[in-house]
């Protein structure tokens, strides 16, 4: 079985992540079997709507550890074929229909689109703070949330699928038999709309998403290497071998109490 299924129903484009047995984690061949459907979307002259879902108990747990630790490597290796709905150059609506578990990179997979829908039983988690040297300390704020919900996401705390409904990240919560019916019935409506007027205030609503200044960005480049990087691949072997991790924290104990600043980036 393919790790990506497409399906087409008239203008709308279905993709799902079929690895349920890895959660559908975000292996090297899941990513470019991503890309490519979302290629194919993008550059469609029939299909307008994309649904975007999970099979399983995950929509998508994030990065493919195991494949990270047989790698060396942390993170994903670059693609040669790009992502344009990661990427920004996708142009059309995409709903998420979220049926399980989104996770880290699974997280960011439905950051990217622009309507969800959830099963009662989905779980969120932005998971940097545990596995890179700096929390998701964008996501929240991209999100529109108040300071101490964001931070709560940054560090890596776990977000039911109603409270996220609550504080208005998750559009919709349907029983996980309604979940595709009702991105179908959501995609539907947007059909109906003028085309320029759906084309156009897609992007409007995108641009006016919020973004992070320039010397913030600066500052969190700088504290992504302030710190002891062989935590990287220590969190991962931790939780590949099921146990608590060993960190380190600091090559130099001293760097604790000097971390970079606004101040001192440039």
């Amino acid at each position: 079985m393919p790790v990506i299924e497409t399906e087409k129903r008239g203008q709308i484009f279905i993709v799902r992540i079929n690895r349920p047995e890895r959660l559908n984690a975000l292996g090297t061949e899941v990513r470019t079997g991503l890309a490519e459907a979302w290629t194919e979307f993008k550059e469609s002259k029939d299909l307008e709507i994309g649904v975007f879902t999970g099979s399983g108990r995950a929509f998508c747990a994030g990065e493919d550890m195991k494949e990270s630790l047989e790698k060396g490597t942390v993170g994903g290796s670059h693609l040669k074929v790009e992502d344009p709905l990661m990427n920004g150059t996708l142009e059309k609506p995409v709903i998420a229909a979220v049926n399980g578990y989104a996770m880290g990179g699974g997280f960011m997979l439905v950051e990217a689109t622009d309507l969800r829908i959830a099963v009662p039983e989905a779980i969120f988690e932005v998971s940097e703070a545990k596995r890179w040297l700096l929390g998701g300390y964008n996501h929240g704020h991209y999100a529109n949330l108040p300071h101490a919900l964001a931070t709560e996401m940054a560090l890596g705390y776990r977000f039911t699928a109603q409270r996220f409904y609550e504080i208005g990240f998750v559009n919709k919560i349907v029983e996980a038999d309604k979940l595709i019916d009702t991105a179908i019935e959501m995609a539907n409506h947007l059909l109906t709309l003028p085309p320029a007027s759906r084309v156009n205030t897609t992007q409007m609503m995108r641009e006016m998403k919020p973004s992070v200044p320039n010397n913030l960005q600066n500052l969190a480049e700088a504290l992504k290497n302030h710190g002891d990087k062989d935590d990287l691949i220590e969190s991962r072997k931790a939780f590949a071998e099921k146990r608590t991790p060993n960190f380190t924290g600091w090559v130099n104990p001293e760097d604790r109490y000097n971390p970079p600043t606004l101040q001192s980036v440039k």
